[in-house]
């Protein structure tokens, strides 16, 4: 199936919108695709990621559950197994520690522990990210903690058309996915979000392949790195840069599991600076394993490297303290002017 481009489409989505086309197009080609999860079905979803589906698909496919994370994962692990293709919402990826036995022992590793005797075909869909004075139990990303382990998938679209494209292709994928979407870039009303992750987005369905990295700036100068809300951010700090005559080439990831170190080796080669920008904790995450993967690939090609992280703190609930603590625009830009031109 070709994949339709942005730039022939005249109609825009919020990331939540386009979320919602992907489950519900694939809801309509498969019956056996369901989507459970805390306020999914009346709400709709608290940051709008199931606006509509309970309505045109009904509650025997669309389901409110108690507040038991435990209980509903086993139940979507369960299913999958069977042959279903459940779609797990977890409200907040802050609460995974409570089904982490579910997540971490059973999701990511039945199909290994059957000898392939059966796949998990289930998507566990989550929100993360601060930026909204939430606190510690409800700001954090946790990339590394997923990506940490072996068996899953994991994705982090920053755009509407991304998600779209890479909600489709983890409903279809026979493996475990996490999808992860930051809540600043839904399009809710009562959390605006920055001006990028709004785009044309096509009306039919496409895949996004996982593993592809997309650079979102091309740039002669430097290589930053990121994914999630911090695209935008270094996309910010890349216009910045510009007044300043310094010329940043800006990488999303899109996905961390499989991750695309050839696209991130093949602009550092260009370059010769690094920077890589990470809305998790600093250390033992995205940022160590970005700079690791270059430096055993191609040390030489290696002038300058920099890392932007959350401090190893929780996230702070008073309003200064969360934004001092995870990075801006101007945070990714200082980085950048310090690995030199």
């Amino acid at each position: 199936m070709s994949t339709p481009t942005q730039e022939a489409v005249g109609r825009t989505a919020t990331m939540s919108d386009a979320m919602v086309e992907a489950v519900a197009h694939e809801m309509r080609a498969d019956e056996e695709v369901f989507y459970m999860g805390e306020d999914v079905a009346d709400y709709g979803g608290i940051f709008d990621s199931t606006t509509g589906l309970l309505d045109e698909f009904g509650r025997d496919r669309v389901m409110d559950v108690p507040i038991s994370e435990t209980a509903y994962l086993g139940a979507a692990v369960g299913a999958a197994q069977a042959g279903m293709r459940p779609i797990a919402e977890l409200m907040f990826v802050d609460f995974f520690g409570v089904a982490m036995d579910q997540i971490y022992n059973q999701m990511a590793k039945n199909t290994y522990m059957s000898g392939g005797s059966f796949s998990v075909p289930m998507v566990l869909t989550t929100a993360v990210g601060g930026t909204y004075n939430d606190a510690a139990q409800h700001s954090q990303t946790l990339y590394g903690t997923f990506a940490h382990l072996p068996g899953m998938k994991v994705v982090v679209p920053s755009t509407a058309y991304d998600a779209k494209g890479l909600m489709h292709n983890a409903i279809r994928d026979d493996d475990p996915v996490v999808y992860m979407f930051h809540k600043r870039l839904m399009g809710i009303g009562w959390m605006p979000a920055p001006d990028g992750p709004k785009t044309p987005v096509p009306e039919e369905d496409y895949t996004i392949p996982f593993g592809k990295a997309d650079v979102k700036r091309q740039g002669d100068d430097v290589t930053v790195v990121t994914l999630g809300l911090h695209v935008h951010r270094a996309l910010d700090a890349a216009e910045t840069l510009a007044d300043e005559g310094v010329d940043a080439e800006v990488i999303d990831l899109r996905t961390l599991k499989p991750l695309d170190r050839e696209t991130v080796l093949e602009s550092v080669r260009k370059t010769g600076r690094l920077v890589v920008v990470d809305e998790d904790y600093q250390s033992y995450g995205l940022t160590g394993e970005i700079i690791s993967s270059v430096a055993e690939a191609d040390l030489d090609a290696l002038e300058a490297v920099e890392r932007v992280a959350v401090p190893d703190v929780p996230i702070p609930y008073s309003r200064p303290m969360e934004d001092a603590v995870i990075p801006g625009a101007e945070d990714v830009a200082e980085a950048v002017r310090s690995v030199g031109k």
